[in-house]
């Protein structure tokens, strides 16, 4: 074996492994685990814009006689709530561009403004509901007990939208299990849109079907890349779909004792 070599157009010996022409071959195959987490970026890149998608389609059937040119004006938390939503949305998709694109620090920056707006949300979504239900029946929208019954479908919302959202701060440095917990705190604000949708097909879909199809398609995603179902999803799925089951009973079956809760909290 050749240990040394003499130097060109000059004497002397030097080590063979240290030729200057030596240099290792660059690894053409992306590792395994990157290449999963590229498709990852892609798949929330676009489930983003899916979801936004959906919020604006169904709001917008609704925003003109609801809100913009209502016959009786709406309060002004409606608006503020509104445009926290839609900067919930923006920043949504933001954040996963940013993973998308590897800026990462952006993406850090920007996620301390992303848990102040999502907070934000949980505090405007509980005071609108409150304000919207006791302002529909003063005005005689909505019968007192559908409006006091109605009360569950979005608290429940909001209860386990700030669940989701505590769990991804908590879970910040883990990026798997934090983009998953985005994900599904982002499906539940499509509740209240997919009635809005003017298809029959859509708007017969019974209770939260809307939602846990955006929550299923991020199980099959993982299933079919990952061969295996998060534990996120194995962990949140369960307690939502109970809260989603004692909301649509409580709007449906309005029992006594609910309607008395909805009674002191909106009159």
């Amino acid at each position: 074996m050749e240990l040394f070599r003499r130097k060109q157009g000059n004497k002397g010996l030097i080590p063979a492994d240290t030729r200057l022409d030596h240099a290792p071959a660059p690894d053409p195959v992306r590792p395994r685990s990157n290449a999963l987490s590229w498709r990852d970026d892609w798949f929330f890149f676009y489930a983003a814009w899916i979801i936004a998608a959906v919020v604006v389609y169904g709001f917008a059937q609704t925003i003109s006689q609801r809100l913009l040119h209502a016959s009786v004006p709406r309060p002004l938390i409606l608006w503020l709530h509104a445009g926290v939503f839609v900067g919930w949305l923006c920043i949504f998709i933001l954040q996963t561009t940013f993973v998308r694109i590897r800026r990462v620090r952006w993406h850090r920056t920007l996620g301390v403004a992303g848990l102040l707006l999502g907070a934000a949300m949980v505090v405007l979504g509980v005071t609108t509901t409150l304000v919207l239900g006791h302002f529909d029946i003063v005005h005689g929208l909505r019968d007192p007990d559908s409006a006091r019954a109605r009360l569950a479908i979005p608290l429940n919302d909001m209860i386990f939208f700030a669940s989701a959202v505590a769990a991804a701060a908590w879970w910040r440095k883990r990026p798997d299990a934090h983009r998953r917990l985005i994900f599904i705190a982002s499906c539940l604000l499509t509740a209240a849109a997919f009635p809005r949708f003017p298809f029959s097909a859509v708007r017969a879909l019974p209770g939260y079907a809307g939602v846990d199809l955006l929550l299923l398609v991020g199980i099959a995603y993982d299933f079919a890349r990952h061969g295996r179902i998060h534990r996120v999803y194995a962990f949140a799925l369960p307690p939502i779909i109970v809260g989603q089951s004692l909301a649509l009973w409580l709007v449906l079956k309005r029992p006594a004792g609910w309607l008395q809760i909805g009674q002191h909290l909106i009159g």
